[in-house]
Formats: C-alpha cells, sequence, structure tokens
C-alpha cells in the first residue's frame, strides 16, 4: 500500500512551509535547524524513549522553534513507526521527518507515518564512499546511483519534501558526490545533506568540500545544502559552522550533542556560535534561543545523560565566574568576560519563592513562566501534590526541583510495581541491609537483602520481590540542585536480551531516588517499552 499525505491543506501547507524556508535560507541567509535527538540521538547506546517521552521532547522542540524534527525511523520497529506517526499527528509548527534507507520498504513505511503530518519530510540515504560501497553495500558505484535515484523517485511520489544524504560523504570521492547529488536534485531531493558520518573531516577541509560540492553541481540552485556532523574527533560543531560559511543552509545537530558514538553537533552550540558571530558567519537562525536550557534539561532528564558542569552553553558553570578578576570584570561590565547573556538561553534566578502554603495559582503560574505544559487538570493536580511533599523536605524549591518533578508527573509507564515502604541500615563495619515492601499489580510482597553498600541491598531487595533477570548497565546519580538538601536524580540502565531501558528517579533521599529509578526500570521493561538499540545504520 502506498501513502500520500492525508489531505490537499497538508499537501499546501507543506509546500508553502518548505519553500518558504527554503526561500529564507537562500535570499536572507537563514540557516535552517535540524533536530535528529529524537532519530540519531537516540542511538546513543540507552537513551532510547518511549513514544510518549519522544511527543514531549518534540513540543518542546516545536516550542524552541526548530526548523525540522527527525522523529525517527519508521521501518526500524513498531515503536518507532508509533512514535513517528504520533509526532506528524501532533507537531503544528515545524516539518516532521522519518529517516529511511534507499529501499521502498523504508520509504513506504516513512510515508504511512507522515501520512497525517501538516509537514512531512522523507530522509533517504545511500552510503557513497569507497570503503561502504565496497565493503558494506558491495556496489558499484553506478548501481549505488541508480538505486539513490529510484528511491528519491519514489519518495518524490509520496511527499511533496525528500531529503537525500550521502552517507560518508567526508570519506567519497568528490567527483562521485558531485554526480550522485546532481542526480539526486534532477530526480526530486530539494535537500542534500553531506554528513560526515565518522566525525572524520576537519574544519577547512570539510568547508572546502562543501563549497566545491555546491560550486560544481550544475543545479546546486534548486536544492538546501545540508551538513550532519559527529563529533569523533571533538569537531562536529567546527565542522558544521565551517559548512555554514562555505554556502550550507541547513545545519543538521541534536540537544546536549546526542548521538552515536562521541554524538553530533550540539543544537545549542551552533545557534548560540550563529547568534554570537553574525559579524563572521553574516547567518541567523529562527531560534527562539530563551527555550535552549528548558530543552536541554528534558532531554537530560528522559534520556539519563547529565550534562556536564562545563559544557558550553546548558552546562551548570557556563555562566558561573570564580576568578576574582573575572568577578570583578563582570560586575563592571557583563561583556569584559560574558560574550552572550546568561538569559537570552533561558538561564534565569531561579529560585522559587513558593511553600508548602503556597497555592496552586501561584504554582502554575510559575510552571508557565517556565514553559511547562501539563495536558489537564489531572496532571496538575498530581504535580501539586508533589510539589507540597517536596516543599515538606526542603526549605527551598528550585525551578530545577520543579522541572523532575513535572517529568515524574508526566511520565506514561504503567505502574505494576510501587513503592510501598523502604528501611535501609547500613553502619560502619556491618553489612548494609535493606528491607523493602512493593505492590505488585496491588498484592503487597515483601523481601530483606545485604549488599555491598546501601543502594546494592535495596536492588537485592528489589529482585528478590520482583525478578527482572536483567544486567545493570549503568548507575547514576546527578544532584538536581546544590545543597545537602538537594533532590538527587537517578538514572538506572537495565538490559536484558539485548534491549535496554532507562529507569528514572529523584527524591532527597538518594536511596529512595535509587529504589524509584530501579523500580520504573522494571516498569518500563514489563510494559515492552524497552527496545533494541535503533538502527545499525546511520547518517
Amino acid at each position: 500500500m502506498r501513502y500520500t499525505l492525508k489531505s490537499s491543506r497538508s499537501q499546501q501547507s507543506l509546500g508553502n512551509l518548505v519553500s518558504k524556508k527554503e526561500d529564507d535560507a537562500v535570499s536572507h541567509n537563514r540557516v535552517l535547524i535540524f533536530d535528529t535527538t529524537l532519530r540519531d540521538g537516540e542511538q546513543s547506546p540507552g537513551a532510547s524513549m518511549t513514544k510518549d517521552e519522544k511527543l514531549r521532547i518534540a513540543k518542546a522542540l516545536e516550542k524552541l522553534q526548530v526548523d525540522i524534527i527527525e522523529a525517527g525511523f519508521a521501518i526500524a520497529s513498531p515503536g518507532d513507526f508509533e512514535a513517528v506517526k504520533a509526532i506528524a499527528d501532533g507537531i503544528q509548527n515545524s516539518i516532521v521527518c522519518s529517516l529511511s534507507r534507499a529501499v521502498d520498504a523504508d520509504i513506504d513505511r516513512a510515508a504511512e507515518a507522515l501520512a497525517n503530518a501538516n509537514a512531512g519530510r522523507i530522509h533517504t540515504f545511500i552510503a557513497t564512499s569507497p570503503i561502504h560501497m565496497q565493503h558494506k553495500l558491495r556496489l558499484q558505484p553506478d548501481q549505488v546511483m541508480d538505486q539513490a535515484v529510484r528511491a528519491i523517485r519514489r519518495a518524490r511520489n509520496l511527499c511533496a519534501d525528500v531529503e537525500f544524504s550521502c552517507e560518508d560523504a567526508g570519506r567519497s570521492d568528490i567527483d562521485f558526490l558531485c554526480r550522485i547529488i546532481e542526480a539526486a536534485i534532477d530526480a526530486g531531493a530539494s535537500t542534500i545533506n553531506i554528513p560526515d558520518t565518522v566525525g572524520y573531516a576537519i574544519p577547512h577541509q570539510f568547508g572546502e568540500m562543501i563549497r566545491l560540492v555546491i560550486e560544481r553541481v550544475p543545479n546546486a540552485d534548486k536544492a538546501v545544502f545540508s551538513v550532519h556532523c559527529h563529533n569523533d574527533l571533538g569537531l562536529a560543531v567546527a565542522n558544521s559552522l565551517a559548512a555554514v560559511a562555505a554556502g550550507a543552509r541547513q545545519v543538521e545537530c541534536t540537544i546536549n550533542g546526542l548521538g552515536e558514538r562521541a554524538g553530533n553537533a550540539a543544537l545549542e552550540e551552533i545557534v548560540m556560535a550563529i547568534k554570537t558571530r553574525q559579524d563572521v558567519l553574516g547567518v541567523h537562525t529562527g531560534i527562539l534561543t530563551e527555550n535552549i536550557l528548558g530543552a536541554s534539561r528534558l532531554v537530560s532528564g528522559i534520556t539519563g545523560f547529565p550534562v556536564q558542569p562545563n559544557k558550553a552553553i546548558v552546562g551548570a558553570n557556563a555562566f558561573a565566574h570564580e576568578s576574582g578578576i573575572h568577578q570583578d570584570g563582570v560586575l563592571k561590565h557583563r561583556e569584559t568576560y560574558e560574550i552572550m547573556s546568561a538569559q537570552s538561553v533561558g538561564w534565569h534566578t531561579n529560585r522559587l519563592s513558593l511553600g508548602k502554603l503556597s497555592g496552586r495559582s501561584a504554582f502554575r503560574s510559575r510552571l508557565d513562566e517556565l514553559g511547562i505544559e501539563l495536558p489537564g487538570e489531572a496532571e496538575l493536580n498530581l504535580a501539586f501534590a508533589r510539589f507540597k511533599e517536596l516543599a515538606d523536605k526542603k526549605q527551598e524549591i528550585f525551578d530545577e526541583d520543579l522541572q523532575a518533578l513535572v517529568s515524574d508527573t508526566l511520565t506514561d509507564v504503567i505502574e505494576h510495581v510501587k513503592l510501598v515502604f523502604l528501611d535501609v541500615a547500613s553502619r560502619t563495619g556491618e553489612t548494609p541491609e535493606a528491607r523493602i515492601v512493593l505492590s505488585i499489580d496491588g498484592e503487597e510482597r515483601q523481601a530483606s537483602a545485604q549488599g555491598s553498600g546501601p543502594v546494592d541491598a535495596t536492588f537485592r531487595a528489589i529482585e528478590k520481590v520482583s525478578p527482572s533477570d536483567s544486567t545493570l548497565q549503568l548507575y547514576s546519580v546527578n544532584a538536581i540542585t546544590k545543597g545537602t538538601d538537594s533532590q538527587g536524580e537517578v538514572t538506572v540502565r537495565l538490559e536484558k536480551g539485548g534491549r535496554i531501558v532507562n529507569g528514572n528517579g529523584a527524591d532527597t533521599d538518594i536511596v529512595v531516588a535509587s529504589a524509584k529509578a530501579y523500580i520504573n526500570a522494571l516498569n518500563l521493561m514489563q510494559t515492552g517499552a524497552y527496545r533494541a538499540h535503533p538502527q545499525a545504520v546511520g547518517v
């Protein structure tokens, strides 16, 4: 069965959005931001997300005013298909994209997932480097070109917006690259992506490649040129910016730089470099930069990948000044040591002056200020109740606490297993012991266990009550805020039969947070939310 966009309204909306953004890119030096957090970012080992988690991130990206959201690889699994479909159905102001290999089944599945999109894009790719063509595809260059052209034509018959990627372009022969790109544009591709798939490029060399391709391809003026750079040598952002300086007008990137191996170019770094150095680059994006920090925290919380303190733009120390000389300079004139304002990316005074006597109206108002949306009154009531519980434990509530609290409230996991009671004894010179009571589908069960530490004992006790036969791959603790009364945010990664789940939990008691995270992972596993590592291929 073949699928096209559902209605003429959708078809017209897609055409208008694409042409408007392409015209803007060419005429006004607008760089389109293509976010692939939900596809390539999810390929980070352990970063898998549920459908509802992906939809929440997609909504945050839409609020960020990302131009194109790559929602996934529709044919990879039924879960990926449903996630792409849900995002295509729910996003109105960004183009929603699905990846596909240059084969009919992939393209048809992508079109099916995007059928109801207000604006959809099929992103098809094939490898073009000698090493990939010889050892992976086992095809001759002419065969690769024929397959690419057939795929683009099929995709173009199903969707008005088609992107073509030359996988491993960074190691491809420039003459063949120009030939296949020319043929791809003739076949109907309106965006051409030139990825540095393995992070091999050096900025001046990659920029020169982009310049040569645009200069040598006869029909280059009929397409937007894009880049997708990996960070294996720590050069993904530098290579992307070199490409922009050479004429690329779309950059593919991820929140927090998530992605295969060492990750992708970080969206926040690309966007703020373009904004801060317009004097050199002479281009701009349409990103609403004040929403960057919120998107970063959301992605970090859902994937369980903490942001290191010294991370550019979104790290806790990004706008901190320890040196007396620096502090003195900033106090006298901010721009002596800050090239951008903290407020421009979403940082602000983050103390929430609410307490256990505060009302729902003040609570809701603060959520609105933070850009946090709750689906309805039921979710608001639950979040407010949890806020009250937290206010009893902490003297001060910070915005980060609120983000974690709401994230926990919006979890879409059916709680087959619930924590009822936990008692942990840990004394110097004695083996720690945990006693736990869990509710398993409404029936309370208990167990005790010893371990090398209080967390280990807790996990062993949980496994006695609810055995999972899984392997613990990661245990990560991140302090949400400063101070000894800070909530601890724990990520637990479990693996079973080659499939991975990430469980998250937060509490002022780190052992309780650990128990919550482990139980969350068990619930994800029981509801089938875990999934295999996405595709073994990628751009």
